[in-house]
């Protein structure tokens, strides 16, 4: 634990931020897996709004740090790809 006064109110800044991080993360994810999860059922019209949703949080999250910039690039081309496979079986 920190002894100066300094240090110890970087340490509880710290905490909020990490907190509040996870949580971001966390709704990313779970983004993410929802609109995995529809375009895995095939259900075209709903993995499409959910793609656009997931890949929204996901450019807010690369653009404030919380992922690395590359991590979500691939993450959301694999997402589209998906999204596009299963436009392509309803046909």
């Amino acid at each position: 634990m920190a002894n100066h006064k300094s240090a110890i109110k970087r340490h509880r800044q710290s905490i909020k931020r990490r907190d509040h991080n996870r949580g971001r993360r966390a709704e990313v994810r779970t983004a993410l897996k929802k609109a995995a999860a529809a375009a895995a059922a095939g259900n075209q019209a709903d993995a499409k709004t959910l793609a656009r949703q997931a890949e929204s949080a996901m450019a807010k999250a690369s653009k404030r740090g919380l992922f690395h910039k590359k991590t979500l690039a691939r993450k959301i081309s694999r997402l589209a790809s998906s999204v596009n496979a299963t436009s392509k079986k309803t046909k």
